[in-house]
């Protein structure tokens, strides 16, 4: 009987030397770093252990908040429509959100960093809107702060696993410190067997770092990974959504105490293409909540291939720099449906 191949896994990767920076943990922080730098290369997706960092409790109570929400009846929903502020900013309803020209089977809440003078009439730059559930506003943002020192910690890890020095990582801090994150909290129903669109379509996220909570359903989040000789099949008559390439849909199911995170567009420039933002999808047959923090470049960034990077690359820039606010408010203007708005 010949060997099988081993079935693909994301790498689990303890973030916890990096909690508490000490002389004394100086190797385990370095085995952390090498083992996210081979992460990016390698997948681009990894679950991160935050069991020392975060009480499981805590994701659990904004699991009972947003189910409160969510099953409250529609009318109390619009009351907090993006289509109040700026188009970006606060409830979205079942369908509303546009992935690959077809409505996602989910409806959600996104909240972004907080902007001085806010103007509704300009995309994302409105007020967010928050449900009126008690309790609600403030342990999402007990969350949002933690996920904001969190995103900071494993960006200076991944700057160490790439090679950077102490003066780049903070002339690269000065990218990302006053991060434009923004949160998404999301409800899923079953995706409906003969619905021709998925949860979330595939797509590859535009930032810097996703975190994400994941409710317990297995077999919702998949990520392609591309392998030569592979060749995917349909899934229930779901869309081909790889444009034909060569590779494997793997399940990134839950981990207890873990949040699953990937790497964005903005790493894929920094790395010079080292580090690949990778394709995922969301296909819930189940009725539960995710809710995934986006730890992102500063607004104004000017992002651009970093010297480590390019050393590591052939010497030679491949991608060209990017302004985040215009890259940002061109991916954001395409991801709602105005049809009926």
């Amino acid at each position: 009987m010949g060997l099988t191949e081993a079935p693909l896994r994301l790498p689990t990767i303890d973030i916890a030397p990096h909690l508490e920076a000490t002389q004394s943990n100086s190797s385990e922080r370095a085995a952390v770093s090498k083992a996210l730098h081979e992460a990016c290369v390698e997948y681009g997706f990894f679950y991160l252990d935050i069991s020392k960092y975060v009480d499981p409790g805590e994701p659990e109570e904004l699991t009972r908040l947003a189910r409160e929400f969510f099953f409250l009846p529609q009318e109390e929903k619009d009351k907090i429509s993006i289509t109040l502020q700026d188009n970006a900013r606060g409830y979205q309803r079942l369908k509303e959100n546009v992935t690959n020209g077809k409505a996602d089977n989910h409806e959600g809440i996104d909240i972004y960093r907080p902007v001085g003078n806010p103007d509704k009439s300009k995309t994302l730059w409105g007020e967010n809107q928050w449900p009126t559930i008690p309790g609600f506003r403030e342990k999402y943002e007990q969350w949002v702060e933690k996920m904001r020192k969190l995103g900071m910690i494993v960006m200076e890890a991944m700057a160490d696993g790439l090679g950077l020095k102490e003066d780049e990582w903070k002339e690269f801090r000065s990218q990302v410190e006053d991060s434009f994150w923004y949160m998404r909290i999301i409800g899923y129903p079953p995706l409906p067997n003969d619905y021709d669109g998925f949860s979330v379509g595939a797509h590859k996220d535009y930032g810097c770092l996703t975190l994400l909570y994941a409710d317990p359903t297995r077999s919702a989040l998949q990520v392609f990974l591309h392998r030569s000789g592979h060749t995917v099949t349909d899934v229930n008559g779901l869309p081909d959504e790889q444009d034909g390439e060569e590779g494997v849909w793997i399940d990134a199911d839950p981990i207890p105490g873990c949040v699953v995170c990937n790497i964005g567009s903005m790493w894929e420039v920094w790395s010079n293409g080292l580090y690949k933002s990778t394709l995922h999808r969301v296909i819930h047959r189940g009725a539960n909540y995710r809710i995934p923090f986006f730890f992102e470049p500063n607004f104004d960034a000017n992002v651009k291939p970093l010297p480590a990077a390019i050393a590591q690359t052939g010497d030679v820039q491949v991608y060209k720099p990017v302004e985040y606010s215009k890259f940002l408010l061109s991916k954001v203007s395409y991801n709602f449906s105005l049809e009926g708005m």
